[in-house]
């Protein structure tokens, strides 16, 4: 998932700093006069993308070579925003309009928390915030933010995934009187509206891709298609949302926000943007609400299908066929002592069952609240064999939950469990190699020392992260430079006319 930033010139002046001809020296940073109500702040627009099928995540670990990190930028001679003064770290509050796609309310997947999160401390810290989503599971209110519904069709390829074109004049209207400073959009079907309807000069910072992963994994699914036909008709698709986002969406935002380093290091090898325009949206977990001290006797005894004393093994989130769930048989198959919990619903629920008929596995359904915070906790190990996850919410509350972790060494996961943390808070197996999975899962699930101990030191190591913190810095650094960028790109633009305008109007050279 990454997030664009943009930035509406139809309603706000620029700057001085922003409509003169760049200088050598970087724009003016943004002061808190700015946002005065005498001055209304340009529209800037942040999206949250998931996984692309051929762009990743960008990292905010060193880099080598020149010691900068991934988040600075990375071509020496482009411009990164000035570091923000003291007094700028708290900006007045700001109007936002959130644009997401599937629903953060209804739609199961790991952003949910992120996003419910997000609107939920940016309305602590005193901003307006307008929220337009699909229609499906929008609630009457969400602490105090304006939420919109928007009609929506199912995805062709993901009957499951609810997409909208926010066509609606309805919507259109609503957003131009709302008047935001900041759009943060995390849809391809929004953003299409926003470009094209009263927002086509908006500046855009990046967007969500759920197509082209969805097309990966389940185009191939499809019966009614032979080998080569799949194959093809998946490439095409996946190509075209691949070109949408590159062409429509990344190269039209003023910055991208993304979930791990992963994801952040494959858009920059894409080219989809610039590298200094692609930022870490840090991770978080309510550490609370997820707590060793929710462990349940009779949870376990319901996990574990009444044999409480078994080794039991957990895996909590969407069942969906991109997960790679049914590596899972085969481990099972090599670990007959223990026992598998399935938390979360999904379109391969029912394919899962199947699959693991006749052994000892249970599947729950949806957990939410205390129950949720009980299945995890009355676990023995956390696995998640996924290669596909942005960033992996579910290990996170693992983690915090004080339970080791199991996960495929992929994607945003690798993150979670760097190379210098592995053993210590958690193991990483190869995606999709049963053997070492069994292996990493084998130790822990029959030694209750090491098990408390790496369940201990994750606890601590996700206690280090908080949602309002990571709220805190979009709002403050990443809009900020979003805002800037945008600035930066309006000068350069306007830059060939008032040259033409001075070559016009310049006073004739009086010779004496």
């Amino acid at each position: 998932m990454s997030t664009s930033l943009f930035v509406n010139p139809a309603l706000s002046p620029l700057s001085s700093s922003a409509s003169s001809p760049s200088s050598s020296k970087p724009p003016i940073p943004l002061k808190n006069s700015c946002f005065s109500p005498q001055k209304p702040q340009p529209i800037a627009l942040c999206l949250m993308c998931k996984r692309p099928s051929s762009v990743g995540l960008i990292q905010r670990t060193s880099v080598a070579s020149n010691n900068m990190t991934i988040s600075d930028f990375r071509d020496d001679e482009e411009e990164n925003p000035p570091p923000l003064l003291e007094s700028e770290i708290s900006s007045k509050p700001r109007r936002i309009a959130l644009f997401v796609e599937p629903s953060p309310f209804a739609y199961v997947s790991g952003y949910k928390n992120r996003f419910q999160n997000f609107i939920r401390y940016l309305r602590e810290m005193g901003d307006e915030v307008m929220v337009v989503t699909t229609h499906e599971g929008v609630p009457q209110e969400f602490y105090g933010a304006k939420l919109i519904g928007s009609r929506s069709f199912p995805c062709p390829w993901y009957q499951k995934v609810p997409l909208s074109l926010a066509l609606s004049p309805r919507i259109i209207s609503e957003v131009a009187n709302f008047k935001p400073d900041i759009i943060h959009a995390s849809s391809p079907g929004i953003m299409v509206s926003i470009r094209r309807s009263h927002y086509r000069k908006t500046i855009m910072c990046a967007f969500s891709d759920v197509l082209s992963h969805a097309c990966t994994s389940v185009i191939s699914e499809f019966s009614i298609l032979d080998a080569g036909s799949s194959f093809l008709i998946g490439q095409l698709v996946i190509f075209i949302c691949d070109l949408f986002s590159t062409e429509f969406l990344h190269r039209a935002a003023d910055l991208t926000l993304v979930p791990s380093a992963a994801l952040a290091k494959e858009l920059e090898a894409a080219r989809v943007t610039a590298g200094n325009k692609i930022r870490l949206w840090n991770k978080g977990v309510d550490s609370e609400s997820f707590h060793p001290q929710y462990r349940s006797h009779e949870m376990r005894i319901r996990l574990s299908n009444g044999e409480p004393e078994k080794p039991l093994i957990v895996h909590v989130g969407r069942l969906g066929v991109e997960k790679s769930l049914d590596l899972l048989k085969s481990v099972m198959d090599k670990l007959p002592e223990a026992r598998i919990a399935f938390v979360g619903d999904g379109p391969y629920r029912e394919d899962l069952e199947k699959l693991f008929s006749g052994m000892p596995a249970v599947f729950t359904g949806m957990l939410g609240g205390e129950e949720l915070s009980q299945a995890y906790a009355s676990g023995d190990v956390f696995v998640m064999p996924s290669e596909s996850e942005t960033l992996g919410l579910v290990v996170l509350e693992a983690m915090s939950s004080g339970l080791p972790v199991v996960t495929a060494r992929a994607g945003g996961l690798i993150d979670i469990i760097p190379e210098d943390h592995e053993g210590k808070t958690g193991f990483c197996f190869s995606p999709g190699d049963i053997d070492d999975c069994v292996n990493k899962l084998k130790p822990l699930l029959h030694d209750v020392e090491l098990r408390e101990t790496i369940g201990k030191a994750a606890r601590e190591e996700m206690e280090k992260y908080d949602w309002r913190a990571a709220t805190r810095t979009i709002r403050n650094e990443q809009y900020n430079a979003a805002i800037w960028f945008w600035r930066k790109k309006r000068a350069q633009l306007l830059r060939p006319f008032q040259w033409l305008f001075k070559r016009i109007f310049q006073a004739p050279e009086v010779s004496y």
